[in-house]
């Protein structure tokens, strides 16, 4: 009875389901502690170990181990029990087994088994990582160029946003997410309108400045993140494309299949027609 429950993926998808609200609550800090919801979050954890235990007999090792999903399960509970452990048993606490408390997070991650057409999607996101290496990469370098451009002209005014490389890597890739990106080149003016330069040398350096971050929007942000995203996208629509390319090519053979026996209908009628003239004559 208990092994046909286990086997039941429908059971195990609303299992997970309890289980997942069960560790929401307890990272609410009124219920963190509370003994009787951590003894049931074991006792989850035990009944996923029971999963695996009759999985593996049922379909045996090898073809138990093929299954990527499988895999992820193993090592999660697996890497998971020294928290029953730590509870039952009196461990000093350590921070590996902070790290095996937190792996309950991970169990969440199994709702993705349960998705319809979850590994389409995975080799439409894996095909589309693919295509935008080069793009990503380029956009790193154009990122890393950037970034020192403004180490060099900025770090002295804000040295809180370009004081070093990393900073200044940081700063311009917020640019080009164009989320906030206003706000650095406006704090920069207002430094450079405090720093004691001449008008007309305060007026030319606030307009390179600003012409500085236009270049670093529009070729970072807008054509370099539209790219990325361009290619992301067409690549993960890539198989629906491909649905109704398959369709219409169906369709296409259904209609010269069609437009065929039209014509022969056709040629059939008007050779019966010619010889029925030939009848008469």
């Amino acid at each position: 009875m208990l092994k046909k429950i286990l086997l039941n993926e429908r059971i195990i998808f609303y299992l997970i389901l309890v289980n997942s609200f069960l560790i929401a609550t307890l990272y609410f800090p009124k219920y963190e502690h509370n003994e009787t919801l951590v003894i049931v979050d074991h006792i989850f954890l035990i009944i996923f170990s029971l999963e695996l235990y009759y999985k593996i007999r049922f379909y045996g090792f090898k073809r138990f181990w093929k299954n990527g999903w499988n895999k992820f399960d193993f090592f999660l509970v697996i890497f998971s029990l020294p928290a029953i452990f730590h509870t039952f048993v009196p461990i000093p606490e350590v921070s590996i087994l902070l790290v095996f408390r937190l792996l309950r997070i991970f169990r969440v991650i199994r709702f993705f088994q349960f998705i319809p057409r979850i590994d389409t999607i995975f080799s439409g996101l894996s095909r589309a990582l693919k295509s935008s290496v080069f793009v990503i990469f380029s956009l790193v370098i154009l990122n890393f160029l950037f970034a020192l451009l403004a180490c060099q002209f900025f770090r002295e005014l804000s040295p809180d946003s370009f004081g070093d490389p990393m900073l200044s890597f940081y700063s311009i890739f917020q640019s080009f997410t164009i989320e906030g990106w206003n706000e650095i080149p406006k704090h920069l003016v207002e430094q450079i309108e405090q720093s004691g330069y001449s008008p007309r040398l305060t007026e030319v350096y606030i307009w390179l400045c600003r012409m500085f971050f236009v270049v670093v929007v529009i070729t970072g942000g807008m054509l370099g993140m539209s790219l990325a995203n361009a290619i992301f996208v067409d690549e993960m629509t890539m198989d629906n494309n491909k649905l109704l390319e398959e369709k219409i090519d169906r369709l296409n053979s259904k209609i010269d299949n069609l437009e065929g026996m039209i014509a022969r209908l056709e040629g059939a009628d008007r050779t019966a027609e010619l010889t029925e003239e030939n009848k008469d004559s």
